[in-house]
């Protein structure tokens, strides 16, 4: 342990030198110190709790953790433990809050390291993703289950959410994360929801991801069904923000000409009426596309 403290500390200087020469105010040093102690103390497992709250705490203050976390001697493996020790309790589930809260602690650093531009292809050539699935994967509605696939989701779609992310949508496709997300479209919370329905909806925007998902009946149907379960239910729901992404889906869907030519015969009846006139009222830009949608079905 002291031998990997020392590898540690030599790395978590040089990054400190880097940054206190581009920062160069005393009170930067005494923030960078701080960050420097609590990471250490994630080497520990006693102390490793109490560390994980603070800096998910405070990563959205401190620009550079990603790479202090990336760069850093045993970092990453002791966030990988942290996840890799809750799957005996996935199934039977058997998670709870206080187990739930700490694991998602450390998925809100690997959410760091995801969205940072230095560490994401490292993060993605890993493959840490991966580690993510099997909490997409549970069925459970408790609150600590719901609360680890919403924050699971989050790493993802921290992937997805930059523009240049053809390498993500690349290495998306060739896992399981379509199907996980389309069953939490349909059976979880609305957040959940939202931020599965949000990764395919850029999958989608890629053209990678576009000729996959339409490349077979099969994959076209799934998703197709998704998006229509979902139309049905906010008929009931009146989940605006849920809506904007559906129509998003379904008008990108519509750039694809063998996409199209189905939705001409399974679009919702609720998207072709005035069923959602009134939830859009205020949303141009929604309605916009909801009607860009509905022309591009009605063209020869």
């Amino acid at each position: 342990m002291l031998g990997g403290q020392g590898q540690f500390l030599t790395g978590a200087a040089t990054v400190a030198n880097g940054l206190a020469a581009g920062a160069g105010a005393a009170g930067h040093v005494q923030d960078d110190s701080k960050i420097f102690a609590l990471v250490i103390d994630l080497m520990d497992p006693t102390t490793r709790e109490s560390a994980l709250l603070e800096l998910s705490k405070k990563r959205e203050q401190y620009d550079d953790l990603a790479l202090i976390l990336w760069h850093s001697f045993g970092i990453m493996p002791a966030l990988l433990q942290e996840i890799v020790s809750v799957y005996p309790l996935l199934s039977p589930p058997n998670l709870t809050a206080h187990v739930s809260n700490r694991v998602c602690n450390a998925l809100a650093l690997l959410q760091c390291v995801a969205s940072h531009t230095e560490t994401r292809q490292l993060f993605l050539n890993a493959h840490i993703p991966l580690f993510l699935y099997p909490f997409l994967n549970t069925t459970s509605k408790t609150r600590p289950f719901e609360y680890l696939r919403l924050t699971s989701l989050g790493v993802i779609g921290a992937l997805v959410k930059q523009n240049d992310n053809n390498t993500v949508i690349h290495f998306l496709l060739s896992t399981e994360i379509i199907p996980l997300c389309l069953r939490i479209m349909e059976t979880g919370s609305e957040l959940s929801k939202t931020v599965a329905i949000f990764i395919v909806q850029k999958i989608l925007l890629d053209e990678t991801g576009l000729t996959y998902i339409c490349h077979t009946y099969e994959r076209f149907y799934a998703v197709g069904t998704v998006l229509s379960n979902m139309v049905n239910q906010l008929v009931e729901t009146q989940a605006v923000r849920l809506l904007k992404h559906v129509v998003r889906c379904y008008l990108r869907l519509s750039d694809n000409l063998r996409a199209r030519e189905a939705l001409r015969a399974c679009l919702p009846e609720p998207l072709r009426d005035s069923t959602f006139s009134a939830l859009l009222k205020g949303d141009m830009v929604t309605k916009r596309c909801l009607t860009t949608l509905l022309n591009n079905l009605n063209e020869p």
